[in-house]
């Protein structure tokens, strides 16, 4: 199968999730023997940062502008058998203009952002990524989030015909058990871009048990701090990592902090690829909670829950046997059914389908 991808980026893991997802997919749907070629616009903020230049099996195109590479685009659609445009594309419109003109190609849609795309559909704000008529002309619609609401949701407010799940993954020849490194070691760690919007959780269960805690040692990862951000002498910080940097930062974690963003929470069913990539590195998770975790992880089995500044300060306290039995079963189930691997299958058996089926809303229940 010749596969398309029109994205937001692939090259550089910088301040987005979407490179560290598409990596892994690309790199298994080569290893199951598909050709896969990614579009990404080569824009600055990346251009900086880019820790990708070739994709391997595969192809990668980075263009300035459309007009430029048009052609080149219109030609892989030619004898394409799935053309896939991503939330966030910044050429999204124009990418499925071409799409829809070419035909032939199975045109698929993949949310990656979905909380963010139905919050606002729902409050008629124009999305940039979303043709002006919808997703109606599409044959598939992923979604980075499950549940019938979501299904409900894309079919009432974007005119989708068919949609399905195509949640998070990690690679495990990426991010596995390694090495503690002494500039990572952390008694509790936050590896996550800084957003406002779960600013509030963060200070509830990594500040305040940093300032409560201040003979332990706490460590986050991420880009876009601001400088007010509430520090504290014991709280250390390390901008931006790249991919292959996670799993030493994994690894130094006694036990590693997962906050969920505000409209992911609220819709539930949208696990973060952070939880994966820990749970893969053999590192206790705690978590906040939302509705379909106990989907993906058994909470007090597999994962560690917390409300409270509490429930993270109890959570460090617990014995290091309990905490390693927790990570271990974590780590097996996440192998087993989040593996990119899995989720590159998935995506095929996805496609497939959508080439046997009459169009119609498969409003899974995750």
């Amino acid at each position: 199968m010749k596969i398309v991808v029109f994205g937001l980026a692939i090259s550089s893991s910088w301040g987005n999730g979407h490179a560290t997802l598409w990596r892994g997919l690309c790199k298994h749907l080569v290893r199951l023997g598909h050709r896969v070629t990614f579009y990404e616009h080569d824009v600055p903020y990346y251009a900086a940062t880019r820790d990708l230049f070739e994709l391997p099996g595969g192809r990668l195109e980075l263009f300035s502008t459309w007009d430029e590479v048009r052609p080149r685009a219109r030609s892989d659609l030619h004898d394409a058998d799935a053309a896939i445009v991503t939330s966030y594309c910044p050429d999204a419109r124009e990418a499925t203009e071409l799409m829809l003109d070419k035909g032939g190609a199975i045109r698929v849609f993949y949310d990656l952002d979905t909380p963010v795309t139905l919050a606002r559909l729902r409050n008629n704000e124009a999305v940039p990524y979303i043709p002006p008529n919808g997703l109606g002309d599409f044959d598939l619609v992923l979604s980075f989030t499950g549940g019938r609401l979501v299904a409900d949701e894309f079919c009432r407010l974007a005119g989708a015909r068919q949609v399905q799940p195509l949640y998070g993954h990690v690679d495990p020849d990426i991010h596995r058990p390694t090495a503690p490194q002494p500039h990572y070691r952390a008694d509790l760690s936050y590896l996550g871009t800084y957003s406002e919007d779960r600013q509030q959780l963060l200070q509830r269960l990594f500040v305040e048990p940093a300032r409560t805690r201040r003979d332990l040692r706490f460590l986050i990862g991420g880009a876009q701090y601001p400088q007010d951000f509430p520090w504290s002498p014991n709280i250390f910080f390390v901008q931006h990592l790249p991919p292959s940097e996670h799993a030493a930062f994994f690894s130094s974690s006694h036990l590693t902090l997962n906050v969920t963003r505000s409209e992911m929470a609220r819709m539930g069913w949208c696990p973060s690829g952070r939880l994966f990539e820990a749970a893969a590195c053999g590192t206790p998770l705690l978590s906040d909670s939302w509705d379909g975790l106990d989907t993906f992880f058994t909470p007090g089995e597999e994962i560690i829950l917390a409300h409270e500044a509490a429930d993270t300060l109890a959570a460090m306290d617990m014995s290091d046997d309990v905490l390693s039995r927790i990570a271990g079963r974590a780590r097996e189930r996440t192998l087993a059914q989040h593996s990119s691997a899995r989720r590159a299958s998935e995506l095929v058996d996805l496609l497939e389908h959508a080439v046997r089926a009459e169009p119609r809303l498969a409003a899974e229940e995750a």
